[in-house]
């Protein structure tokens, strides 16, 4: 798994200044983190509302294995929006990109992360479901599908 060591100045204040090492996630983590914090809709699946703060600040705390002895994050700090009690905004980007990196964000989800409330949709529709969801009546069948047998029966008679 990878790993990655941020080694800070005091830049962003004393307390923040040390060592912090992140470790990638696994796949079952991050499926729950997105999970607890996603709401979906019960018929349709679709998804209703995600905390993307939470999302984000979970998986910091979850690929931080190793920070200063003064225990500078916490994850009620990464989620204030108390600006005395949380962590300073360029501190929390650069722990957030190294989080991400190290546990594998791609750019296109990164982004999405950072701007899902900026009204722009970056999910890729299922065509399956969008079929299904728009299906008015009976599936018809396509050119390719295979005849289906018949339920009648003949009976012939020869003298």
């Amino acid at each position: 798994m990878k790993s990655e060591v941020l080694e800070l100045d005091g830049r962003f204040g004393d307390e923040y200044q040390g060592k912090y090492l992140f470790k990638e996630i696994t796949w079952a983590k991050r499926n729950r983190i997105i999970q607890k914090h996603t709401k979906y809709n019960n018929l349709t699946g679709d998804v209703v509302s995600s905390d993307f703060v939470a999302i984000q600040a979970e998986t910091i705390m979850a690929a931080l294995h190793g920070q200063p002895e003064s225990r500078p994050v916490t994850l009620e700090q990464l989620l204030t929006d108390d600006s005395d009690q949380g962590v300073p905004y360029d501190f929390g980007e650069l722990i957030a990109q190294v989080a991400n990196r190290v546990c594998g964000l791609d750019k296109a989800e990164t982004r999405f992360l950072y701007n899902a409330s900026g009204g722009e949709n970056l999910t890729v529709p299922s065509p399956v479901l969008d079929s299904a969801k728009n299906s008015g009546g009976p599936p018809t069948k396509s050119p390719s599908s295979p005849p289906e047998p018949s339920t009648s029966t003949s009976s012939s008679s020869t003298s």
